[in-house]
């Protein structure tokens, strides 16, 4: 009964895996705040405009990358095991500063951050890209598509991408609402809470990795 109980919850723990991967490193919740100062001036209307455009921008960088992972590595000569490793290393450094809870500035400098203050459409640049498909999301929509040997687990990273971006566009929509519920204390408690696990997620991704790469062998 055990045996079969945990088989049958493997591909879910998978799936689970594979859509907290996703939604951490994008972490639209700790984009509130600067996607905030960056509309301070726009209406509702617009504020929802911008988040539909930057989650749609999202989901196509993320979902484009996916897709032409495999032809990147052959063209580069890059392993999945290799290039998972980097992944990790990138995620490891976001989740460093959400566990500071500070937004990373792989996500988005105080420079783009500042321009975006001063343009009247910031929805593909800099809220879509980088703010949200950072460095970090990109390697690791590239490495879970790279490693899925399944149609149901390839299907869930596309889902996880859309499912990211639709969560996306309802917290930068509802981004008022949020800070004000949340507060700022509250804000950084979830996005430290996050930090952790993405920390845990980040060093999966190298332990994998160095065993792909086959070090963990090497004497």
């Amino acid at each position: 009964m055990g045996t079969t109980t945990a088989v049958m919850l493997a591909p879910l723990k998978e799936l689970l895996l594979i859509f907290t991967s996703v939604l951490f490193i994008v972490d639209p919740f700790a984009a509130v705040p600067a996607f905030l100062a960056m509309t301070a001036r726009d209406t509702p209307e617009t504020r929802r405009l911008m988040a539909r455009r930057g989650a749609w921008t999202c989901a196509i960088t993320l979902t484009l990358f996916a897709l032409g992972g495999s032809l990147i590595f052959t063209l580069f000569g890059i392993t999945l095991g290799a290039f998972k490793i980097a992944g990790g290393v990138l995620i490891g450094l976001n989740a460093i500063d959400m566990v500071q809870a500070r937004r990373s500035q792989q996500q988005e400098t105080p420079v783009e951050r500042a321009e975006g203050a001063m343009k009247e459409d910031i929805g593909i640049i800099p809220l879509g890209l980088p703010m949200l498909a950072g460095p970090g999301a990109i390697s690791t929509a590239m490495v879970l598509a790279g490693q899925s040997s399944a149609p149901v687990t390839t299907f869930a990273v596309y889902g996880a991408i859309a499912l990211t971006a639709f969560v996306s566009f309802l917290t930068l929509a509802a981004a008022t609402i949020v800070e004000r519920r949340l507060g700022i204390t509250g804000m950084r408690i979830l996005t430290r809470c996050m930090g952790l696990v993405l920390c845990a997620i980040s060093v999966q991704f190298i332990v994998d990795g160095i065993k792909m790469t086959g070090l963990a062998g090497t004497p």
